[in-house]
């Protein structure tokens, strides 16, 4: 079987995910106001994700590392989906949207990161770029907001159960035919996990790119509302969304020949410095249009701060911890960044608008960046650190 044979149900698997993953990134503020919520609690439902993200991304990032398998873990992960999105879109309530939405993302959240963590562990493997592979998840997440704008337009919001689960029950499908990983070592036990809570480098790393990563995901939470709230319908979001992934699956692509060329902190600072920028401007903007080609520059951050971010943390981890790491890291990024960006972001666009919020954010962005020039300097951001961390005796 040649290489791209053997890839192609993960690159599917991306695909159908990042699918999915538009739909609600895009849309679920939008089908929460359709159901009677205002700005504060969509805030709220939409902090109960990284709330439950907290606890599941460790919990199934170790339970991969504890049975050696990605794969059945993603499949349990999928079928989690599929039945708590088929529960979760029928509530009503808000206090019953809460309690079911804690239980969708308590299996969504981390198919993400074990996916990605499949794809670093598979590029290792077979020697290829981990972006050639993640790109593909950018093309699904481009192609679904391209069709699926135009489709909620036509039939409306409170339909997008509809498209979720098909591309939901397509990752299932991908997910079975995958290639798992091989560890070569024996089972990971929980004594082991000191091996992360002992790592100062990468904690402190997490704590300093937290700030980045609430700008990153209060925009995810509310680009849908503040277009809206500037004029904008469904099709404005989702072209917005398909400029933003479209360049973001061309950083991916191209990242062989970029990457190597500077120490991936340079990088992750390079998209800090720029996500400020962006948001500035966002704060400044008065017409939903502009915001179509700005997404632009969401590829370029996003794209080169994961990419960085992630290639970072896999040399902090040692390998038997691969999947754990990734996932912490997905618990901060999408957990406890996430509860604060929906948090205040919820509370800014309601009381004071959208124009406030980017300009909150900006100054987040801007501060994480200032404070990862200074980790940089320090010995915890040299590489020679990261290689001294990761000669223990799982190597």
């Amino acid at each position: 079987m040649s290489k791209n044979e053997s890839l192609t149900p993960l690159k599917m698997l991306l695909f159908c995910f990042h699918a999915t993953n538009t739909i609600i990134l895009s849309y679920l503020p939008i089908y929460l106001r359709y159901k009677g919520l205002d700005g504060t609690q969509i805030g709220w439902v939409l902090a109960v994700g990284p709330f439950a993200a907290i606890f599941s991304q460790p919990f199934w990032g170790y339970m991969s590392d504890k049975f050696k398998t990605v794969k059945w873990t993603l499949i349990i992960c999928i079928i989690g989906l599929l039945i708590s999105s088929s529960l979760f879109f029928q509530m009503n309530e808000l206090i019953a949207i809460l309690f079911m939405g804690a239980v969708f993302y308590f299996f969504t959240t981390p198919i993400g990161a074990l996916g990605d963590s499949l794809a670093q562990r598979r590029a290792d493997e077979l020697h290829v770029n981990f972006g050639s592979i993640r790109m593909w998840g950018s093309i699904g997440f481009a192609v679904s907001s391209l069709i699926v704008g135009k489709v909620l337009t036509s039939i409306g919001v409170a339909y997008m159960i509809w498209p979720y689960l098909l591309f939901g029950t397509m990752a299932l499908i991908a997910a079975f035919r995958l290639t798992d990983v091989k560890v070569e070592a024996d089972p990971i036990q929980l004594k082991d996990i000191k091996q992360i809570l002992q790592n100062k480098p990468f904690f402190i790393f997490l704590f300093i790119v937290m700030f980045i990563s609430i700008s990153h995901r209060a925009n995810d939470s509310f680009i849908g509302l503040y277009i809206e709230q500037l004029g904008g319908n469904e099709t404005i979001i989702g072209l917005a969304w398909f400029f933003g992934v479209a360049s973001e699956a061309a950083v991916f692509a191209l990242a062989p020949l970029w990457f190597r060329k500077f120490h991936p902190l340079v990088f992750i600072m390079f998209a800090g410095l720029l996500y400020s920028v962006r948001y500035f401007i966002y704060a400044a903007v008065n017409d939903p249009v502009y915001l179509v080609p700005l997404q632009v520059l969401h590829g370029i951050t996003f794209g080169t701060f994961y990419l960085a971010a992630f290639q970072y943390i896999s040399r902090l981890i040692p390998k038997l911890l691969q999947s754990t790491g990734h996932l912490v890291f997905y618990s901060l990024f999408f957990g406890v960044s996430g509860i604060i960006g929906s948090l205040i972001g919820g509370a800014l666009i309601d009381s004071y608008g959208g124009g406030t919020l980017y300009a909150t954010v900006g100054g987040f962005a801007l501060t994480g960046s200032i404070l990862l020039a200074i980790y940089h300097i320090l010995p915890y951001g040299k590489a020679g650190t990261a290689r001294q961390v990761k000669s223990q005796r799982f190597i």
